[in-house]
């Protein structure tokens, strides 16, 4: 998919938004307060982690993980966003290809991975529309995982985390990536997510 291209798989996102997300719920909550949180999003059976799945669920397991466990939340989604890149870094990025990424300038790494993402940008975007706008900072408009929500605060830690974890791997050590402003807040258009290097 190119940047901010339609997902081609309408109204459905990658099944690691649920299938890392469990493991760090488990341990973090407990088995009993996990199998509240699916059923309250209408969970009835796990993602064969082999299709695509219905991002309204994956939006509702997250929105019920914000809701219901607000304290741990963003620690909790962060952690799957990291088992969610660990897992891309493990079964789909070559192991070749992340030689090649480390030993590039950091600027010529990032606009390489910068574009491997939004070409693959469905699996996390779903319906939304991703946008590479610099190599630096990303833009995700239509954002299903927080579709109908409204805050002050950025929802988005576990996207955030899945790209913090790709660029610390494969760009520098040094770079974090924050939401500077989330789709959630009242008249933005726009989930952005910037990267700096410390």
């Amino acid at each position: 998919m190119q940047a901010g291209e339609a997902s081609p798989f309408a109204g459905r996102i990658g099944p690691n938004a649920i299938l890392q997300l469990l493991p760090v719920l488990e341990s973090q909550i407990g088995i009993e307060k996990t199998r509240a949180l699916l059923n309250q999003a209408g969970l009835k059976a796990l993602p064969d982690g082999l299709s695509m799945i219905a991002e309204d669920v994956a939006a509702r397991l997250h929105q019920a993980v914000r809701h219901l466990a607000p304290e741990q939340a963003t620690a909790i989604l962060c952690q799957a966003g990291i088992r969610t890149a660990d897992y891309i870094l493990a079964h789909r990025i070559p192991k070749l290809a992340q030689r090649v990424f480390k030993i590039l300038p950091a600027s010529f790494a990032a606009s390489f991975l910068s574009r491997a993402i939004a070409q693959h940008a469905w699996t996390f975007a779903g319906s939304g529309q991703f946008y590479v706008v610099t190599p630096w900072q990303f833009e995700i408009a239509h954002n299903p995982l927080i579709h109908g929500e409204h805050t002050d605060t950025c929802l988005c830690a576990w996207h955030a985390a899945v790209f913090e974890r790709l660029y610390r791997v494969l760009v520098s050590s040094h770079i974090r990536c924050e939401e500077t402003v989330c789709g959630a807040h009242n008249g933005a258009r726009f989930c952005i997510f910037v990267f700096t290097r410390r």
